[in-house]
């Protein structure tokens, strides 16, 4: 079985995009997550859509603030290794 070239330019631009794919996938669970958390509330304390509308509000909000600081984090990591 050969082995992959790890200096091949595609390895290096999945090795590069790797950290990137997970992004939209963590960005809708964490919507997703939190519009089922308030549906939840809002059949616990029966009221109508209340719970449902901040926790999606809440969840969005959470979500991009997580994708801002993970892509900043990527960012800074890609920096210092360019440097080395």
């Amino acid at each position: 079985m050969q082995k992959p070239d790890e200096n091949s330019g595609f390895a290096k631009s999945l090795r590069e995009a790797g950290p990137y794919l997970g992004l939209g996938l963590q960005l809708a669970v964490t919507i997703v997550a939190m519009v089922f958390l308030g549906s939840w509330l809002d059949k616990k304390f029966d009221s109508r859509y209340l719970f449902t509308l901040l926790g999606g509000i809440f969840g969005i909000s959470i979500g991009i603030y997580n994708l801002i600081k993970t892509v900043n984090d990527l960012e800074k990591r890609r920096k210092n290794v360019k440097k080395e």
